[in-house]
């Protein structure tokens, strides 16, 4: 509604409303008055009338009675008069019916004005007789006030016809009012629409009256200020713009500059990236070679101190390698360059994988290692393996080293599960170790920092392992805590919210056949675990105290050997061995090479704790395969495939191999194990990297296809270069585990026992007499042979290193040929390969200067390429010329005339 439209409303609606309030009080007014006038002219003559009416009454005058009756009645109003006495006795009646008389005298006057018709009752009482005892009687008198009710609604009809024409008059002069002021207003809304949009030169006449003269002007200066400012404004955007245009060209120099300055910090992120991975590996290689020179000589005869000595050594070397680790890690994450991978992981592998590697660690405290992964886990999962081993371990590793005595269990639960496909675990490592103060659980998990400021004193360490599980926890969209109370033990946990694979449940395979097992275990979570499992695998277990068995036996005795065995125990235990009447697996809690000779009967195992599930089901297998066979047949050998292009290499891994019960196959090249693999079914294949012709993934990936047993086999990688991303790229391939270049003794062990089962231990050769009197070098310099080294090396059999060291030098002369024609041809993969092939020949020989040239020029081929590695090429060529006149010196075989022969003077290169 316009506002001239609402303006002749008020016009014409506000005066009405109140013009026709004030008549309609003044005429309700003005009735009451009348009324009230009637009923006063009313009363007054009844009153003037009463005493003669009484007189007449009494006087029994019936003429003067109705006279004055009649007097009553000419009154306009009046239209009947009665008078009355007690006894419904009539003394005179006009106009009324006897229906309307009153059936009580009244007391006192009454005038009845309900209706239109009012009723007017008095008492005639004379005044000579008042208070005498004479009969009462009354005068009844009906006054009409119709004609007054006919006045007011005359009145009110000629009050609403006035309102009526005055509102006719009103609306005219209300809707040209209005009008008017809606024109005003559109005119003055179409300038400001025209004003708006650019029209500035719109104007509107300044005429009618005052409001609206001042409205027009307003809007007319609104115009010209507009008009102004849009001049204004243009010469403004003219000079900001010539502004503009040379901070343009100022800000496209600055972000030349930026940009130049950008490639330069990219570039130098680039070789601190490139430095960074160059010199962990640079520090990580030779720390490798320390430390397997350290298990090796440790297998060696040493005096006490010397064995105390070399303790220290392997510790530091240990906890330096941990550190460069832990350090690499940190950066990365710091850095933002750390991504999560999506694979399909199985959480029982990653928790035996784990404590596997922890072992070692809890074998020496003498602690025991237990994982826990409840049945409602399933399995498989999608998330980072790599990194969810990476913090168990951590955390794992953390418990053992504060914790001296007791237990540290894994423990993973299922604690929500949706119907999309994703479960969140919840993975505790509890243990029984020294406890946390609140103050330390609140400094627990800052990069460099320890719990206790005495920690890293008494247990070592960087203060990085819980930093870094902490981010890559967070990382996987989990949460870390922990629960602790000093001198009570600690409880780390950790949620990990992963993709479930598939919706099918596995159903546990049944491998004993309800058969009866009896299980000796003292330590009771580990009893409550082998208790638990051996039930599901479908065997009826039978807890006893201790491994003495009586009738009726049972079909599987699974039993814990003793933490400490000394002789007495040895012979009692393999008298029971000898003397069981059903298969035994032995359960106990130390290194594989440490594992006492028990001398085995048919049908036993033993195995190392932790023990994984899968070992645990394998033995159980076996010990089920072997109760239901002839007690004289025996159990196949395993075989083993070495594949590995380096003959050197081959031969120090069989004779680190060679023991009864294993079968040894050896091949060259990809290509032969590929032509090996139609033989009888191997167990286990030991797989070289980097072959020439097919390398060692393109192998495995091969030997994968075949299917059958090969789907299955586990193909273990040999490599000198296990960076985290290699061996991810090796899992993918089909390789579980990474063996490091020199291989460790311990964890070829470990690996045996896991893939294959408890086989002997070879047995250590005998070392010579300069062997075992041989006194530490003390010269400034590597020495170019060092054969106390490569005995060592050849795991103690001096002979195996001279043979070791007369195929390297015989090797030599195509190693050099190989190298100079990949140099002449600028060829980085072929120098690349001839390098590795002769670094990984020198690991196992004692030729140290050769093998530190052959090391560091492998890391600067990896890590930078064929730049500034002329350098090294000299050194290289000068250590191979330096060990072939050592060798054509102290070896005089016949082979040296023909090595001396054919080689190309290297010095005049």
């Amino acid at each position: 509604m316009s506002l001239g439209n609402r303006l002749t409303l008020w016009i014409l609606c506000l005066p009405l409303l109140v013009l026709l309030v004030v008549a309609v009080f003044a005429l309700h007014l003005d009735t009451e008055w009348r009324k009230s006038a009637l009923r006063d002219r009313v009363i007054t003559a009844a009153e003037q009338q009463a005493p003669e009416m009484a007189m007449a009454i009494y006087a029994d005058e019936p003429s003067r009675l109705d006279g004055m009756a009649r007097r009553l009645l000419n009154i306009d109003e009046a239209r009947g008069v009665g008078i009355y006495s007690d006894g419904d006795t009539i003394q005179l009646e006009l106009g009324r019916s006897r229906a309307q008389v009153a059936t009580t005298p009244p007391q006192a006057r009454q005038l009845d004005t309900s209706s239109d018709l009012w009723r007017l009752l008095m008492p005639l009482e004379p005044d000579e007789l008042e208070g005498s005892v004479v009969s009462r009687a009354w005068l009844e008198l009906d006054i009409d006030s119709r004609a007054l009710t006919l006045d007011y609604y005359r009145r009110l009809a000629t009050t609403g016809l006035g309102l009526l024409i005055l509102g006719l008059l009103l609306f005219v002069i209300a809707s040209a009012i209005g009008r008017r002021v809606d024109t005003s207003l559109d005119d003055a809304a179409e300038a400001l629409r025209r004003l708006r949009g650019g029209d500035l030169e719109t104007h509107l006449p300044e005429e009618g009256p005052p409001e609206l003269r001042r409205l027009a002007r307003h809007v007319n200066a609104l115009g010209d200020e507009m008009r102004q400012s849009r001049e204004n404004m243009q010469r403004q955007i003219e000079q900001t713009t010539a502004e503009l245009e040379e901070s343009m060209e100022t800000i496209e120099i600055k972000n030349i500059e930026l940009d130049l300055a950008h490639r330069r910090a990219l570039e130098a992120n680039r070789i601190k990236s490139e430095f960074l991975a160059s010199m962990s590996h640079e520090i990580r290689t030779p720390l490798n070679g320390i430390v397997g020179f350290c298990r090796l000589l440790g297998r060696s005869r040493l005096e006490p101190r010397q064995r105390e000595w070399l303790d220290q050594v392997q510790i530091a070397c240990d906890n330096l390698l941990a550190l460069v680790n832990d350090v690499l890690d940190f950066s990365r994450m710091e850095a933002g360059r750390l991504e999560l991978d999506r694979a399909e992981l199985d959480m029982v592998s990653l928790v035996d994988e784990a404590l596997g590697l922890q072992a070692p660690l809890a074998h020496q405290k003498g602690l025991h290692l237990l994982g826990l992964v409840y049945d409602d886990v399933p399995s498989p999962l999608r998330g980072d393996p790599l990194r969810i081993r990476q913090v168990l371990t951590n955390l794992t590793h953390n418990a053992l080293k504060f914790t001296e005595q007791g237990e540290v269990i894994v423990r993973v639960m299922v604690e929500e599960q949706n119907a999309q496909g994703r479960v969140l675990l919840r993975v505790s490592i509890s243990d029984t170790g020294i406890g946390l103060t609140p103050q330390e659980q609140h400094n627990l998990f800052q990069a460099f920092r320890q719990a206790a400021a005495s920690h890293s004193r008494h247990y070592g360490g960087s203060g990085l392992g819980l930093a870094i599980s902490r981010q890559l926890v967070e990382q996987m969209g989990g949460q870390i805590t922990v629960e602790s109370e000093p001198s009570r033990g600690s409880t780390f946990s950790f949620t990990l919210p992963l993709d479930v694979v598939g919706s099918s449940e596995v159903e546990p395979e049944a491998i004993l056949d309800h058969d009866r097992v009896a299980l000796h275990e003292p330590h009771a979570p580990t009893r409550h675990a082998l208790n638990h499992l051996l039930t599901l695998w479908g065997g009826k277990v039978e807890e006893i105290r201790q491994p003495e068995l009586t009738p009726p036996y049972p079909s599987l005795l699974v039993a814990a050997l003793p933490s400490e065995l000394n002789e007495t125990l040895l012979d009692e235990w393999r008298r029971r061995l000898q003397a069981s009447p059903c298969p035994v697996l032995l359960l106990v809690n130390m290194a594989p090479l440490d594992l006492p000779d028990l001398h085995l009967p048919s049908g036993c195992e033993i195995l190392c704790k932790p023990v994984s599930r899968q070992a645990l089901a394998d033995a159980l297998r076996r010990c089920s395969a072997v109760k239901r066979l002839p007690s004289a047949q025996e159990r196949d050998q395993a075989r083993i495939l070495v594949v590995d292009d380096n003959t050197i290499n081959r031969r120090l891994l069989r004779e680190l191999l060679q023991r009864p019960g294993l079968e040894l196959v050896e091949a060259g090249s990809g290509e032969e194990a590929l032509a090996l693999a139609e033989d009888p079914p191997f167990h286990l294949v030991l797989m070289d990297i980097r072959m020439p012709g097919m390398d060692g993934i393109e192998t495995t990936r091969a030997l994968r296809r075949l299917g059958g047993h090969w789907s299955q086999c586990p193909i273990i990688a040999v490599t000198a270069h296990a960076h985290d991303s290699e061996r991810e790229r090796l899992r993918e391939a089909g390789m579980p585990e990474v063996l490091a270049k020199p291989v460790d003794s311990n964890r070829l062990e470990a690996l045996l026992q896991r893939y294959i089962g408890h086989v002997p231990a070879p047995a250590a050769a005998d070392k010579s007499p300069a062997v075992q009197e041989a006194a530490p070098s003390l010269a400034s310099e590597l020495a170019v042979v060092d054969m106390d080294l490569g005995t060592r090396l050849a795991n103690g059999n001096e002979s195996l290193a001279y043979e070791l060291l007369d195929e390297l030098v015989a090797s030599l002369p195509d190693t050099v040929s190989d190298m100079q024609s990949a140099l002449s041809t600028g060829d980085p993969e072929a120098l690349l390969d001839a390098v590795h092939a002769l670094n990984g020949a020198c690991r196992y020989c004692g030729a140290p200067a050769l093998a530190l040239v052959a090391e560091t020029l492998e890391t600067r081929l990896r890590s930078r390429g064929m730049a500034d590695i002329e350098p090294l090429i000299e050194d290289l060529f000068q250590a191979i010329e330096r060990l072939r006149e050592w060798h054509a010196t102290h070896r005089k075989t016949p082979s040296d005339t023909t090595i001396a022969s054919s080689a190309t003077p290297l010095k005049d290169r």
